[in-house]
């Protein structure tokens, strides 16, 4: 998988943007501020529908337009793909592939796949369980397809349940206790579901965590990925009859897959409290590159690698190990502090007032 061109028209920053790009490594060099990271936002967005920086799509359109496009052209398992969007600022974004109109934006999933590391990715592993659930789930989605819909009926079972425990205010009558059964019945079986596939893909992960940890930061450490699931012991149906009354008094569901974290630890130690930033911002780094390494093995083609920034905050030594470890296949890269010494970029892009040049 790869893409060979990428064109923007009213996106972010640019009014209109032309970009070739190399089938292996190609840098997106500038300053602070001047766009680098909304071509990789672009590209991000074909492949998950979704900016990768959490903004809203609506957020995407340049300053005083009404509409956006975003279009790629490349190869896919060996034949031509083109993928044209529009983005609009009020109503239904539109999808071409292959110039077809697709029927739901949402059959563009695992048409393009990306591993995307940014700046933020830091609270992987410093901030709260959300995004190592969200790490989980999307990689998930990028395996296969069939992952969304899943991660789709979870999400709507909990919101159903939520709005039932809201609304009994504290005490649940014997028609609203039967309707919160058939709720507990269907989270049980698709948040059992989603929980088990997490499980199985860290399971995968976890030996190549520790391979790619030891390649970035250069040195190597213990690196463990346990899965934390705080209803595994009891079962799922059981820790919801546990909880129950607890819900009910606090009108929110209290146990189950959207609670579930990823214990990360290196050395024996927790990462997030007893890293230092070096150690955590690698051990961030690893983990995408992991996740790389599995849907490459899964889907048997290497997602289109989307670095954002990754200089910042390594070390040259870490710098280094990472450029000399980059996984087989497509990566963009940007940067606004220039390029490590070993660095042989096949492409070199200049970002400045809105255009992008060939360095």
């Amino acid at each position: 998988m790869r893409l060979d061109r990428v064109w923007l028209q009213d996106v972010r920053s640019y009014a209109t943007a032309d970009i070739e790009l190399s089938p292996r490594l190609t840098v997106l060099l500038g300053d602070n501020g001047e766009g680098k990271t909304n071509v990789l936002e672009a590209i991000g967005w074909l492949a998950t529908l979704a900016s990768f920086r959490g903004a809203p799509t609506e957020s995407m359109i340049r300053q005083g337009a009404n509409s956006a496009i975003i279009r790629a052209e490349g190869e896919r398992e060996g034949r031509a793909l083109l993928i044209e969007t529009e983005l609009v600022f009020s109503g239904r974004n539109r999808v071409l592939l292959n110039r077809q109109p697709l029927k739901r934006a949402r059959d563009l999933l695992g048409v393009l796949r990306v591993t995307v590391f940014a700046p933020d990715d830091l609270d992987l592993v410093k901030g709260g369980p959300a995004g190592r659930r969200r790490y989980l789930d999307e990689a998930l989605v990028a395996s296969h397809p069939r992952y969304d819909a899943l991660q789709s009926e979870v999400d709507k079972v909990l919101k159903q349940r939520n709005a039932l425990l809201k609304g009994a205010q504290g005490r649940l009558q014997e028609e609203a206790a039967f309707t919160l059964d058939v709720w507990d019945a269907k989270l049980v079986e698709s948040g059992g579901r989603l929980a088990e596939a997490r499980q199985h893909l860290l399971d995968r992960l976890h030996p190549l965590l520790a391979q790619t940890y030891d390649a970035v930061a250069n040195r190597p450490a213990e690196v463990t990925a346990r899965y934390v699931a705080d209803w595994a012991d009891a079962g799922l149906a059981q820790a919801l009859v546990t909880s129950r009354r607890d819900d009910v008094r606090r009108g929110v569901s209290t146990t189950g897959p959207h609670r579930d974290d990823i214990d990360l630890r290196i050395g024996g130690l927790p990462a997030r409290t007893h890293a230092s930033q070096g150690e955590q911002r690698s051990l961030a780094l690893a983990l995408r590159l992991a996740a790389h390494h599995v849907i490459t093995d899964v889907t048997g083609s290497a997602p289109v690698l989307l670095l954002d920034d990754v200089f910042s905050e390594l070390d040259p030594d870490r710098s280094d190990a990472l450029l000399e470890n980059l996984p087989v296949g497509q990566t963009l890269l940007t940067s606004a502090s220039g390029l490590p010494p070993k660095a042989t970029p096949d492409r070199i892009l200049i970002v400045r007032d809105g255009r992008i040049t060939l360095g």
